[in-house]
C-alpha cells in the first residue's frame, strides 16, 4: 500500500475530485476520436465492432494496469466501461444516420422493396446453378478465396488444413463445395466428395459473413451458420477469418461484397414483408375458435 499522502480529508478529496475530472475529459476525447472512426468505418463500408481489437485493447489496459502495480482486473473493468461507451456512441451515430437516410428516401426505398419484392427468392435458383459446370464453380471459388486469403496464404497459417477438408454448404442454393490446401495455394475437391467438418447455412449468411456485416459469433449463436463435423478444424478455420484484416482484401472485392450482402438483406426483407400479409390472412382463416361456457 503506497504511503499516505500528507493532506487533510479535505485535500484528498480536491485530488480525486481533479482525478476524476481528467478521467471525463479523456473519455471525452476518446469519444470524438471514435467518432471520426465511426464515419470513416461507415464510408469504408466495415462493420463498427471489431472483437479482435477490442480484445487487443483490453489486454494492453491489464498489462498497463500491472506496470502501475494495480490488479489487471481493474484496468480491464475500466477499458471495458470505455469500450461499451464507445459502442453505444457508434450505434447512436449510426441509427441516427440511418434513420435520416430512411426519411429522405421513403419513396425510393419503397418502391425499391416492391420490386425486390418481385424476384425470386434463393431455392427458385437452386436448379439454374446446378446446371454450371463444377469446374466452372471450383474455379470461380479457388480464384476468390485466393484473393480474399492471400495474406494468410503467405505467412503460412493454412497450413492445418493441409490435406485436410472442409465443406461450405449453401442449403437454399444446394450448393456445396469442399475446400483444402496444398502447399502455398488453397485448391477445391469435386462437390461431393467427403469432407472432416462442413459449414452449413444460406447464402445471405455467408454473404454477410464475407462481407463482415455480421460477425461469425452471432452467426452461429443464432444458428444462422451451423458447425458439423471436426468441430476443432472448423473452429481453426473460423477464427482464420476472424483475425483476417479486411484491409488485406482488395478493396473492389470489398465493395462487391458489401453491395451484394445489402442488396440480399433488402431482398430477403422485401419477400417477407410481401409474404406476411398473405400468411397472417391464412392463419386467420384456419385458426380455430374455442367457445367456453360462461362461469
Amino acid at each position: 500500500m503506497p504511503p499516505a499522502l500528507p493532506l487533510p480529508l479535505a485535500g484528498h478529496r480536491f485530488l480525486i475530485d481533479r482525478i476524476d475530472d481528467a478521467l471525463i475529459d479523456g473519455l471525452a476525447l476518446r469519444q470524438r476520436v471514435v467518432a471520426s472512426l465511426t464515419a470513416r468505418k461507415q464510408r469504408d463500408g466495415l462493420p463498427l465492432r471489431d472483437p479482435a481489437r477490442e480484445e487487443q485493447v483490453q489486454e494492453r489496459a491489464r498489462r498497463r494496469a500491472s506496470r502501475r502495480h494495480l490488479d489487471p482486473a481493474d484496468g480491464e473493468r475500466l477499458m471495458r466501461s470505455a469500450i461499451d461507451c464507445a459502442v453505444a456512441q457508434q450505434q447512436r451515430t449510426g441509427t441516427t444516420q440511418a434513420s435520416a437516410a430512411d426519411r429522405a428516401a421513403v419513396p425510393a426505398n419503397t418502391w425499391r422493396r416492391r420490386l425486390l419484392g418481385l424476384l425470386p427468392p434463393p431455392q427458385r435458383l437452386a436448379l439454374p446453378l446446378r446446371a454450371v459446370p463444377d469446374a466452372w464453380q471450383r474455379r470461380l471459388l479457388e480464384s476468390v478465396t485466393r484473393h480474399v486469403l492471400q495474406v494468410p496464404l503467405r505467412a503460412g497459417k493454412l497450413a492445418f488444413l493441409v490435406d485436410r477438408r472442409i465443406a461450405i454448404e449453401v442449403t437454399d442454393l444446394d450448393l456445396r463445395w469442399v475446400l483444402t490446401a496444398r502447399a502455398d495455394r488453397l485448391g477445391t475437391c469435386a462437390g461431393d466428395a467427403p469432407a472432416e467438418a462442413a459449414v452449413r447455412g444460406r447464402a445471405l449468411e455467408f454473404l454477410l459473413l464475407a462481407s463482415r456485416l455480421e460477425d461469425a459469433d452471432t452467426l452461429f449463436f443464432q444458428r444462422r451458420l451451423a458447425l458439423t463435423g471436426d468441430t476443432e478444424l472448423g473452429l481453426t478455420a473460423r477464427n482464420l477469418l476472424d483475425q483476417l484484416p479486411w484491409e488485406s482484401i482488395p478493396l473492389a472485392l470489398r465493395i462487391a461484397l458489401h453491395r451484394a450482402a445489402r442488396f440480399a438483406a433488402t431482398a430477403r426483407d422485401a419477400h417477407a414483408a410481401r409474404s406476411a400479409p398473405a400468411a397472417g390472412v391464412r392463419a386467420l382463416a384456419v385458426e380455430p375458435v374455442t367457445l367456453r361456457p360462461l362461469a
